[in-house]
């Protein structure tokens, strides 16, 4: 790869282009442009761990040939093979396995990785045989499914979004799932020449008062199962229910009698869409691995198109195959820099459908209702059998409900930055709160998840309904004010839609300075209060706080 200049990239864009380069000279350039350049730390430690990287990688170069797989647990052993591409250090490998720890799990390691190479190769794939056949003694934990082969070849259609309710109401990332889902339908049909549907899915006590508002915002045809003993989530009640509901008739696995009906002629849905809410990340889980499919979980991002891949896995040795109407799901992954995208592809012998994932509240907008909207709306007739029921509540009480952050004209969101003083840190934060008509305090997870000791009067405050973030809340406010907050790509997915969004950091180059509007370099206990009494005199002008001035 040739030398970039990494000026010409914000950080996000990144992390991709550094990962690729396999040229340690090639970085060291790079490394000297930005230091000449923009000089911004993040962008220098993310170059520098990718040279440091490859330099051990020199020195800790394995001869494969020579390797014995006895000084390897079979963990290590499965990352070592991925990364060997000679067959015949593989069998060499393989033969001293056997000869020394004789391990089944190391050896079906190595022989899967020197059967990718030789089907990539182009030789001749060996002869299919089922695990249960292969592997008669194994006593696998899914056995009653065929040790996780459903259904093969089978026939999938429509998006299913399993909207859900909390004490009696619509929680709003249903009807978010279901404007995007209505999205991605029409742009699909219009793409595929198909008429497929939008299905959303009310399970619960008293739920079907929810199926016209399902429709109004997007549904073509809602599945109600009433029962009062669903009143409160249960994991194995929802979970076998659901995938009850998804199964057409003829499915090999559940129950045998499920009658034919009219509306659900296929095997499985194509796509199915969760909430990611404790109770949506519970049952979406339960639900994939019972209808033997993959999940991407807290996915912010969704679209349908086809894909390359040259997976010998997924294409059988094939080569380059193109798959159709794969849903790309998108969630932030862990370095900071940049999102994974996620996709759920069929393999040779075994299909992966549905596709689905779990959605983050606040990914998508909802949708205008639109009362006119024609739909149908159908009911289960499934009986769920006693023992799904395990737990009976007796009784119970009710929290306090949480802050809720979004639909403010200002939120303060504090980060570890406040942590030379946390107790005076929060209390700043409240006072630039109280200083506007309608605001409210948020927090990073960095703060949450500290162990930072806040006097009595503040502790109300630190809770984690104030997070905010991929695995918190996502707002939208008219002006955000960051305030020792660094901008990792999890926080940044729960703000990054705010009109105005003001980050005060005393470091100078933190990733939250790419892609704020106004970027105080200072310490947040000297802003903060100038901030408040800008506020408070109405005499706040964000340029001049930006560029340092009185």
């Amino acid at each position: 790869m040739a030398v970039f200049d990494p000026n010409e990239f914000e950080i996000a864009e990144l992390g991709p282009k550094v990962k690729d380069v396999e040229d340690a000279e090639a970085l060291e350039e790079v490394l000297e442009r930005e230091k000449e350049g923009k000089n911004r730390e993040a962008v220098k430690t993310l170059v520098q761990s990718r040279i440091d990287k490859l330099h051990d990688e020199d020195e800790d170069a394995i001869d494969y040939t020579e390797l014995d797989p006895g000084e390897y647990t079979v963990a290590e052993m499965a990352n070592l093979v991925r990364d060997v591409d000679d067959p015949e250090a593989l069998k060499g490998m393989l033969e001293r396995e056997e000869a020394g720890e004789d391990r089944s799990t190391a050896k079906d390691r190595i022989q899967s990785r020197l059967d990718q190479l030789q089907s990539s190769e182009g030789g001749e794939a060996d002869e299919y045989v089922p695990p249960e056949e292969k592997h008669p003694d194994l006593d696998h934990p899914t056995a009653d499914k065929q040790y996780v082969h459903g259904v093969e070849d089978g026939e999938y259609r429509d998006m299913w979004v399993y909207c859900e309710t909390q004490q009696g109401e619509l929680v709003d990332v249903s009807l978010e799932m279901l404007g995007k889902a209505r999205q991605l339908m029409d742009d699909y049909n219009e793409e595929y020449d198909e008429d497929e549907r939008v299905i959303a899915v009310l399970m619960g006590d008293d739920v079907e008062g929810h199926a016209e508002d399902c429709i109004a915002h997007g549904a073509d045809l809602v599945v109600v199962h009433e029962d009062e003993r669903m009143a409160r989530f249960q994991h194995k009640a929802y979970s076998e229910v659901f995938c009850d509901l998804a199964r057409g008739d003829g499915h090999p696995f559940g129950r045998e009698d499920r009658p034919e009906r009219e509306w659900h002629e296929y095997d499985e849905p194509r796509y199915v869409l969760f909430p990611a809410t404790n109770n949506g990340r519970d049952l979406s889980a339960q639900v994939q691995a019972e209808l033997d499919s993959g999940l991407a979980s807290d996915c912010s991002g969704l679209y349908i198109e086809n894909t390359v891949i040259s997976n010998p896995a997924k294409t059988g040795g094939e080569g380059k195959r193109e798959f159709e109407r794969v849903l790309h799901m998108k969630r932030p992954d862990f370095s900071g820099f940049e999102y994974s995208t996620i996709l759920c592809l069929d393999k040779p012998h075994r299909d992966f459908h549905p596709q689905g994932g779990s959605v983050i509240p606040g990914s998508f907008e909802i949708p205008d209702a639109m009362p006119e909207r024609e739909g149908e709306v159908v009911h289960s007739d499934f009986e769920a059998p006693a023992e799904w029921f395990r737990v009976e509540v007796e009784d119970y009480d009710t929290l306090e409900e949480g802050i809720d952050l979004t639909g403010h004209e200002v939120v303060v969101a504090l980060g570890r930055g406040i942590g030379d003083d946390p107790t005076k840190g929060i209390e700043l934060g409240l006072e630039l709160r109280d200083a506007f008509e309608d605001a409210e305090l948020g927090l990073s997870r960095g703060v949450i998840t500290s162990s930072y000791s806040f006097d009595g009067h503040v502790e109300q405050y630190i809770g984690e309904d104030r997070q905010i973030g991929e695995s918190g809340q996502v707002v939208e406010p008219d002006v955000y004010v960051a305030a020792g907050i660094s901008g990792a790509i999890q926080h940044k997915v729960g703000m990054d839609e705010s009109d105005v969004i003001v980050a005060i950091n005393t470091e100078p180059d933190a990733d939250i300075r790419d892609f704020s509007d106004y970027y105080v370099h200072g310490d947040l206990f000297e802003v903060l209060p100038r901030l408040t009494e800008a506020v408070e005199s109405g005499e706040l002008r964000l340029d001049e706080i930006a560029a340092g001035d009185d």
